[in-house]
This record gives structure tokens, sequence and C-alpha cells, in this order.
């Protein structure tokens, strides 16, 4: 079985190329380019006086720890049998030790401050290239595609071998270690970006943008005379699902900037709840609810109408160019830069400022948190049934699933070798949970059943079923890794939103159908980096600078799409493309010093 270990030393030959491609990108980079944000000095400037701020502060805690460390030593020395009869008798253990680690805990971030504050005053630009981020990126998703068609020809291979025991085993052995090896790549992979010295520009620039949408959002929604502010009318009451929904008014809201007019959302009588979504969820507005206006029009109207009302995405006409899957061009070179799904993140943005939610909300959730003891690490699951199968989906079994969270928490071992193997997991078929549990003992998964009843078609629109979705997409957004399907809005949706709790969390996901989009998007279009000749007739050909409209990838190393030059239909690889990002010519909106109201 010669040509069978030959054709092994190859594919090891090409993990190992992808490895030293990665430690030779990913290394830290030599100075770090300047950046043409005329925003940056300013910026800089702030932050550095904060940061100086911040570390006269963290002084004055650590002399109180210091001094709180001391009375501890001096109880321990002086009268350690007194503490503990007084503990034995008075105080619960536990309480102690979680004490000391908190007091441990904030001494190591205290610690953290002062390195993080030194680094930052004695650089005067932190801001890594574009090109770099952007390679950097590349590099990682190339690794994943190299092994996703490593897995599939072998995977092939095998099939044509069937007959030969050894030819198999052997194979298997591959495949196996194939595994192993490229979870080791992205183990150094990810160890390497957090080593670059640049993980704390992340964080505060991922910080810095989302306040300044936030901030936008909030002046939009709240004008200094409502009688007189221009308006967008949009209707919740779509026909479709909650997640449908929740995207059509994302889809309202990012009109609403796009033509600087307040949105004003007509919810009551809606099918989830009647009182709308304001018994739900905060206003989007704190001053500006009222639809009526001198000048009323249908959309597009003109520029002098103060109250336009919007149809839906699907039956629009005049297509504004700023819907998803673009982004505002004054914000598209530090997003492009920190991001790696530049329009999931905006998105994303306006799902943070609408999701606010009531107090009772607010309260449902936090004692479902308590009752389920969700706690991380752990996955995410989404598993959508029902109406989807057949019509809009494929049918994916419980084990499909379960081997993306096994190798999620596979490498996670390599970190946390006792790692708790939790899911949460969401459905709309309550046996999924009960199968789950059966199959795959060694999880401990966290769900509701009662939940996924509600999900049914038959009582999806009732007040218990809209805590259950709410309470869905609430706890998927919050897991560590997510595993779905990309056709269900609910899963995209907890993928964005998930976006604002990371500085960029595009890769926190394994979708076993579709890639991202956005329900009535533009073109998602890809740019072709390396030339391409096609080894089948199902296969384009591709010249580097061909623009290529994205259908999906098919997670084998090759997507689908179409190429805009020859207009022709196929299948290409995908590690010879890039993403083009939609950038849109969306108004200049002020850069508003206001630290007030929702967006602060």
């Amino acid at each position: 079985m010669r040509w069978v270990g030959g054709w092994a030393w190859r594919v090891g030959g090409a993990l190992g190329v992808i490895w030293l491609v990665g430690v030779a990108l990913l290394a830290p980079p030599g100075p770090l380019s300047s950046t043409s944000d005329p925003h940056l000095s300013e910026r800089l400037h702030r932050a550095v006086q904060e940061l100086d701020v911040l570390k006269k502060q963290n002084d004055d805690i650590r002399q109180v720890l210091q001094d709180f460390t001391q009375q501890v030593k001096s109880l321990n020395n002086e009268g350690a049998e007194a503490v503990a009869n007084t503990v034995k008798s008075n105080s619960n253990p536990a309480v102690v030790a979680e004490l000391q680690r908190k007091l441990e805990h904030a001494q190591r971030m205290l610690q953290q401050a002062d390195v993080t504050a030194e680094r930052k005053s004695s650089s005067s630009d932190f801001t890594p290239s574009l090109e770099f981020e952007l390679t950097r990126r590349q590099v990682e998703k190339g690794v994943q595609e190299m092994w996703w068609y490593t897995c599939d020809q072998l995977h092939q291979l095998r099939k044509q071998v069937e007959m030969y025991t050894e030819a198999k085993d052997h194979i298997d052995q591959i495949l196996e270690e194939g595994l192993d090896h490229t979870r080791v790549i992205q183990y150094d992979m990810n160890k390497l970006s957090k080593l670059d010295g640049l993980g704390t520009w992340r964080e505060q620039e991922a910080a810095d943008l989302s306040n300044l949408v936030q901030r936008r959002l909030h002046d939009l929604q709240n004008p200094p005379d409502c009688s007189r502010a221009k308006k967008l009318v949009c209707n919740l009451n779509k026909g479709c699902g909650y997640g449908c929904q929740i995207h059509h008014v994302v889809y309202c809201f990012i009109v609403a900037y796009g033509t600087k007019r307040t949105l004003i959302l007509k919810s009551r009588g809606w099918r989830y709840n009647k009182n709308g979504w304001e018994d739900v969820f905060q206003p989007l507005s704190d001053s500006c609810t009222s639809p009526t206006g001198n000048t009323h029009s249908h959309w597009p109207g003109t520029n002098d109408t103060q109250v336009l009302d919007l149809p839906i995405i699907d039956t629009l006409s005049q297509r504004p160019p700023f819907l998803p899957l673009a982004i505002p061009k004054d914000l598209s070179e530090r997003l492009t830069r920190l991001h790696g799904d530049p329009a999931a993140w905006w998105v994303g943005q306006f799902l943070k400022y609408m999701l606010k939610p009531q107090p009772k909300t607010q309260e449902m959730l936090d004692n479902l948190s308590d009752t389920l003891g969700f706690q991380k690490p752990i996955v995410g699951v989404h598993v959508r049934r029902t109406d989807k199968v057949g019509t809009e989906a494929a049918f994916h079994s419980i084990d499909e699933y379960m081997s993306h969270v096994e190798s999620y928490y596979t490498t996670l071992k390599m970190t946390q070798p006792d790692v708790v193997k939790r899911v949460y997991l969401a459905s709309d078929d309550p046996t999924v949970i009960t199968e789950a549990q059966k199959k795959f003992p060694d999880y401990s998964f966290i769900g509701d059943s009662n939940i996924a009843r509600t999900a049914a078609v038959a009582t999806r629109y009732t007040d218990a079923s809209l805590k259950g979705i709410i309470a869905d997409v609430h706890f998927l957004s919050l897991t560590d890794h997510l595993v779905c399907t990309f056709s269900s809005q609910v899963c995209r949706i907890a993928y964005e939103i998930m976006q604002t709790f990371h500085p960029d969390a595009s890769s926190y996901f394994r979708s076993l159908d579709d890639v991202y989009y956005y329900g009535g998007q533009n073109a998602h279009n890809q740019r072709v980096r390396f030339p391409h000749t096609p080894r089948r007739s199902d296969e384009l050909s591709l010249v580097p600078g061909d623009i290529v409209g994205i259908a999906g990838n098919h997670w084998d190393g090759y997507s689908k799409g179409m190429n805009r030059r020859t207009r022709q239909n196929g299948l290409y690889p995908s590690y010879k493309v890039e993403e083009v990002v939609d950038v849109a010519d969306f108004p200049i909106y002020p850069d508003s010093q206001s630290q007030k109201g929702r967006g602060a």
C-alpha cells in the first residue's frame, strides 16, 4: 500500500507548509503602521489620560488590598484558633474561599492593568496595519479550508478502497492524525494572535466603535423636536416568525440610519404580544414615538417628505445601496481592520440597541439562567426542525451537530484538560434534548424542553413561545461557540448578537448549511486572488481580480458561485478568493459627545 503512504506524506507536507506560513505571517509585527483615521491622535491622547487616572485608582485600590491582606495574615498568625472556631460556627467556609478567590483575582487584574497602562503610555501608535489584520485572518481561514479539502478527499479515497481493510485503516489514521495536526496549528495561531501585543488595541477599538454607533443611534432616535423630525414608519407585523420579524426591524432601522430619519415602530397587535414591542423590550426612543407629520408618503417619497412608510424588504422598490451586507464608508477602514465579518458586526449593533429588555423580561432571563445553571465554557447548539425541514433546510441529525461540538471541546482540552463539556441545546422539537442526553451521556446538556414545545407551529404565536424564543436567542448568543444552520434566522440573530460581546467573534461558529447572509441582502461578492484552471466540468475558470458572487460554501474546500466576468456558474477553490466588503455612502453623522441615554 505504498501509494496510500505516499498520499499521506503529501498531506502531511501540505499541512506542514501551512503551519510554517502561519507562523511567519502571524509572528508579532515590527513597527505598526499609522492610520489615516483623523481622530486617532485625539483618541490616543484621551486613552492615555484615562489610563493615568486608572493607574492612580489602581494604586489606591492596591493599598487597600495590601492592608486587607496584612489583616488576614495577622488574623491567621495571631488568632488562628479563634478565627477557625468563628468560621466553623458562624459562617460558610465556601464564602471565605470565594472572598479569597476574588481578592486574588483583583490583584491579578490590577497587575494586568498596570502592564497595559505602561504599554499604552510608552507607545505613540498601537494600531496595526489593515493588511496585517486581513492577512492574519486569511491564514486562519486558509488552514481551515485546507483541512476541509483534505478531509473530504480522504473520505472519497476511502470509499474507493472499501475492499482493502489495510488501506481503509491507514486512511482513518491519516484522518485522525491530520485533524489533530490541524488543531495544533490552530492552537499555535491563536496563541500567536494573543502574543502579537494587539489584544488591548482590539478590545479598546471594539468598545470605541460600538460606543460611537450606539451614541449615533440614540441621537437619531431622540431628535431635538419630534414634531419636526423626519421619520420612517415600520410595521412590526411582517407575516413570518420571530427571527424574521426581528431582522425586519433591523432592516427598517438601517434604512432609517441611511436616510437620517427617526424610526417609528408600529407594534400594537403584534402577533407575539398584543401589547406591542414595548411590553417586552425598551422603546426605541425616549422622546419620539408619534408617526404624525406635515407630509406623509410611501417609500421612496422625496427628501422633503417628513414621514415615510417603509414596505418589507421583499417588495422594496428603488433599493438603496446601504442595505445589508453594506457597512458605512466612514467606519469601513476601522471596522474592516478589526473584524472578520463587518456586516454581521454592523447588524449586531442595531440588535444591541433594539433588544434591551424591559425589567420583567430581564428578570425572566436571570431566573432562567439560575434555574438552568448556565455557565461557561459552553457551546450553543440550535436544531431547527418542524416547518423548516424539507422547505428551507435539509434534515441534520443530532450526531452531525455533536461531531462539531466534540471537535471544539477536543481543542479546548489542549488548554483545559478537565473541562466540563456543556451544551446549551435549543430546538423547536422537544424530542431532540432527550435524544441528545441518551446518545451523549458524557455531556451536560442545558435546555428547556418546554421552550421547544411552545416553539411548535401550533403554539408559536403565544406569550410563552415569545419568552422561550427570547431566552433561546439570549443564551445562544452568550455561548463560546455556535453550532447550527445559518438557514435559520434564530441562529443568525444569535451569531450577530454574539459579535457585540467580543472584539471579533466572526469565527465562533460552525454552520451545517449556509454561509452567513441577511434575507433580502445585496450581492455577496468575493475577489479572486489566484488563478484557477478547472479540473472538472463543474468548476469555474478564474483569473486574479475576477469578482465571484458566492452562493454557498460546501465546507469541502470548494464554494459555489458565479464568475461575474464570464457569467459562468460552478465550483471554485475557497482558498483562492477573499471577501469583498460592501462599503456604502451612508450619511455622515457628527461624532456625538453625548454620554447620556441608551448609547452611553
